[in-house]
């Protein structure tokens, strides 16, 4: 039996006439990273801090782990791990002694501190610099640090606000991989606007623009739409289009120019040859004929351009 860890009804928030985020729903399972994706100013961040309690919702509710955000706070609250967007962090400490402190604000015994401190330093690769001032860190390291206390009390949920922003692609490849490994026992949340981000760490995707839920899939069934394939070809002379309607598979073609088209087909069924054919036959002169595969910045971009155009 799947175990929901967050359940988001109808949430709603306005800043005076302007809405931030506008009727969202959704939920987060145990086992689950649910990459939160959406362009700048989308409501990405108002979302997450709505998630954690640090915002309330203008309407709608949430459920942490069972409990409700605004009735059982504390409860709810005790479930959660959090790193904003800025990592919360004070640098004039040793990383000791920043997760020490951090332990003590969660309430733990002095030897759960000693326990946790050392799983967190070990899972986020701290051990080798915890005697160092946070101020002297990487950028890269801070990040872990701001990760570490997040899952300091070992919470059923992880939410992330832009893990990676800022970091060298050394340090990007590695945060990430430290998501998919904290994916396996916790329930995550990884806000970003980078693309990338979500295929290389997310089993679920759902994009956000303009504070409205655009999107929701999984990993796989995103990549089945990636997949969903397009042909490419170009002409001499322009070609009757109604050559093309016996081809089982196709989807819809449409005309770029006079001479240049892209048909759009099922994945399984790829008419490529059938349709070199008929361009040959008909004697308009095949001068390119190529697949084309959707990327995620396509499929991103036609779901935000829909929106704007609406």
């Amino acid at each position: 039996m799947t175990t929901l860890l967050i359940e988001a009804k109808n949430l709603s928030r306005y800043y005076d006439d302007y809405c931030a985020v506008d009727d969202v729903s959704f939920s987060l399972a145990k086992g689950q990273v649910l990459g939160f994706l959406g362009p700048n100013g989308a409501g990405k961040t108002t979302t997450m801090q709505m998630l954690c309690g640090n915002l309330a919702p203008s309407a709608g509710e949430v459920r942490i782990n069972g409990f409700d955000l605004l009735d059982q706070p504390k409860q709810a609250k005790q479930c959660l791990g959090y790193l904003p967007d800025i990592p919360p962090l004070y640098k004039e400490l040793t990383v000791d002694e920043f997760l020490h402190y951090c332990g003590r604000l969660h309430k733990l015994s002095f030897r759960e501190i000693n326990q946790s401190v050392k799983l967190a330093k070990a899972r986020c690769g701290l051990s080798d610099v915890a005697q160092r001032l946070i101020i002297n860190l990487s950028k890269g390291y801070q990040q872990r640090v701001g990760i570490a206390q997040a899952i300091l009390h070992n919470p059923e949920i992880i939410i992330l606000d832009e893990p990676t922003v800022g970091l060298d692609p050394i340090q990007i490849k590695e945060i990430r991989s430290l998501i998919k490994e904290l994916g396996n026992d916790h329930g995550i949340i990884l806000s970003t606007h980078i693309l990338s981000e979500v295929q290389a760490s997310c089993s679920h995707v759902q994009i956000i623009n303009k504070g409205k839920l655009i999107f929701k899939e999984t990993i796989d069934g995103l990549n089945q739409r990636m997949n969903t394939g397009s042909i490419k070809f170009i002409t001499r002379t322009a070609i009757n289009l109604d050559c093309f309607s016996d081809i089982s598979g196709i989807n819809n073609i449409e005309k770029s120019s006079e001479t240049s088209y892209l048909i759009h087909h099922d994945n399984n069924n790829s008419p490529i040859e059938s349709v070199a054919e008929i361009v040959v036959n008909s004697g308009c002169g095949l001068l390119e004929l190529s697949a084309v595969k959707k990327s995620m910045e396509d499929i991103f971009i036609g779901l935000t351009g829909k929106e704007e155009a609406k």
